[in-house]
């Protein structure tokens, strides 16, 4: 491979703690190494900023819920210029954009990484089809598993043993990388046309609750020793009071320890906090309750988070949480679709338009606003937008453009038709903070690489890792107050190096890279307890059979398997 020296550039990388200095960033056989020979290649980056490639944590972007919403959405499949001849192929779609889109706009703001979180276990294998064809960038992706009836079962017993033994067999069938838990026994719930909104409403049939289930589900998770923390989508989302069910979830880690081999420190990440974070009792007195949320989650340092940003865009909302997208559809009325996935977990898809003359979307903009703000250690919190649920992930340069510049989002809010009640409802106005670019680098860089246990090659530029680099038009000595230049820098990379190769170059894809799909295998003692189990209810309720169950190998065939040995546990 080409060896390349990226010179005179602003370096910003939280792994080795440099904040902006002029460094040289030496490339060779795709990693940072400390120095080249004289026949580099060299970039000039003179008064350009550089980082590593960026991680998504939390994003919507292949399997059946997803190509549901390309398929009974075509008013969303707007096409666009971005092809480069012999290289790209033809793009589309705006919030549910095309596989190859995915790849491409992820790539041209600067990401190498994308988590792909709410995998259902009986159709991973299209997740993995989508995975597959989707250009450049690493993916994985999580397995839904708080709504699985061997997981109410076992922990219904209180079997944690059987339950980690199920999740390393599950991890294995699925190419899953980690826990996954959506509206933890709701789900399930929905079945009867019934909810959990409290952590301690009982899930019918069962009768087991969300505590329970999330408890149980961390505690497996240890068990297990899995690179990522327990990742879950809490309780009540999306109503006015729901501030409190989410510091009941989160109460539910105090004490709990993190066992693992991969550097994570916490042991539950809470995502798309924004719709978690809402006070009041109705849409009438709906407002702001991150302060309280976020007060809470920067004492207890065992957690992660990520915010769930409102874009104010029309975008298609897609979920494991089947009753809240049927209360969506009641509130708004626009298309409807949902699916039971026997044994597993559920799914549904509603359009949506965050209107910034309707004051909940306003108040949401702000909210998610704040969490980032309210946030004391960056490599806690990280950047979302729940692609495609509160926006589309290609809106993240604008939401840079707001969280790093007090005028940017003092005009967006000033403009809104409901503003003073807005600034009311919130207490975004009063918040002169402005995130820079070294916290930048440690909410879509290093924290991400390491609450997914990815940090010896991911979230940094140290030599020995990944030579995934970022270069952006955007000069730290001379930073833009400008919210439009902020947004038009983090849109369009100067380059773009994955794995040492340049695959974009002035905002243009020049090359597909060589990306790997990364899943976990876990190695755990004999249970034939488990694997009796599993037979019998293949037999008993599945639709398919158990040897045709798991992803074959062919489906991921660039893989990068993450070996844990749980054998001692």
């Amino acid at each position: 491979m080409s060896e390349y020296i990226i010179k005179n550039g602003h370096v910003f990388d939280p792994v080795q703690g440099i904040k902006g200095d002029k460094k040289d960033i030496a490339v060779k056989d795709g990693k940072i190494v400390d120095k080249v020979g004289s026949s580099a290649k060299v970039i000039d980056a003179k008064d350009k900023t550089v980082m590593a490639g960026a991680l998504e944590i939390h994003a919507h972007v292949a399997g059946p819920k997803v190509n549901a919403g390309r398929w009974y959405r075509p008013e969303d499949k707007h096409f666009d210029s971005h092809k480069t001849a012999g290289i790209t192929r033809i793009e589309g779609g705006k919030s549910i954009p095309t596989v190859f889109k995915t790849g491409y706009a992820y790539a041209r703001m600067g990401f190498t990484f994308a988590m792909e979180a709410a995998m259902p276990p009986l159709y991973a294998r299209h997740v993995h089809e989508e995975i597959h064809d989707t250009p450049i960038i690493d993916e994985a992706a999580l397995p839904v598993l708080g709504n699985n009836w061997f997981i109410l079962e076992y922990l219904k017993n209180q079997e944690i043993e059987n339950t980690a033994a199920y999740i390393a067999w599950l991890l294995r069938q699925t190419k899953g990388y980690g826990i996954k838990s959506v509206n933890p026994g709701g789900t399930e719930a929905w079945a009867w046309g019934l909810n959990c909104l409290s952590i301690h409403d009982p899930v019918p049939y069962f009768e087991i609750t969300p505590a329970e289930i999330t408890t149980g589900l961390m505690a497996a998770n240890e068990y297990l020793g899995l690179p990522h923390s327990l990742h879950i989508h809490q309780n009540n989302l999306g109503n006015p009071g729901n501030y409190t069910t989410t510091i009941d979830t989160l109460k539910l880690a105090e004490g709990v320890k993190p066992k693992n081999n991969f550097g994570r420190e916490q042991v539950m990440h809470s995502t798309h906090l924004q719709f978690h974070s809402y006070k009041g009792t109705n849409w009438g007195d709906f407002e702001s309750g991150a302060k309280e949320v976020m007060d809470y989650v920067n004492r207890q340092k065992n957690l992660t988070i990520d915010t769930g940003n409102v874009t104010l865009d029309e975008t298609t909302t897609m979920t494991a949480d089947g009753p809240f997208e049927h209360h969506l559809h009641g509130l708004n009325h626009l298309k409807w679709f949902n699916v039971d996935v026997e044994l597993e977990t559920a799914a549904g898809v509603v359009p949506y338009i965050y209107d910034p003359d309707i004051r909940v979307c306003a108040t949401q903009w702000a909210i998610g606003l704040e969490v980032a703000l309210y946030a004391k250690d960056p490599m806690r919190c990280f950047i979302t937008t729940d692609h495609p649920n509160a926006g589309p992930f290609t809106r993240y340069p604008r939401v840079y453009s707001w969280l790093m510049s007090k005028k940017t989002r003092d005009e967006r809010l000033n403009t809104f038709k409901h503003a003073d009640k807005v600034i009311g409802a919130t207490n975004l106005a009063g918040m002169d903070r402005e995130i820079t670019l070294y916290e930048l680098a440690q909410m879509t860089r290093a924290g991400p690489a390491r609450a997914l246990g990815l940090m010896k090659d991911y979230g940094g530029l140290a030599p020995g890792m990944n030579a995934d680099v970022a270069i952006y038009n955007i000069n730290p000595d001379k930073f833009p107050s400008d919210g439009a230049a902020i947004e038009k820098a983090f849109s369009s990379v100067a380059y773009l190096f994955k794995d040492g190769k340049i695959c974009v170059e002035d905002g243009k894809v020049v090359d597909m890279g060589n990306k790997q799909t990364f899943w976990v295998d876990v190695k755990v003692p004999e249970n034939k307890q488990v694997m009796h189990d599993i037979r019998e209810k293949f037999l008993r309720y599945y639709s398919v059979n158990e040897n045709n169950y798991p992803v074959p190998e062919s489906y991921a065939p660039h893989q990068h398997i993450i070996a844990v040995d749980a054998t001692q546990a």
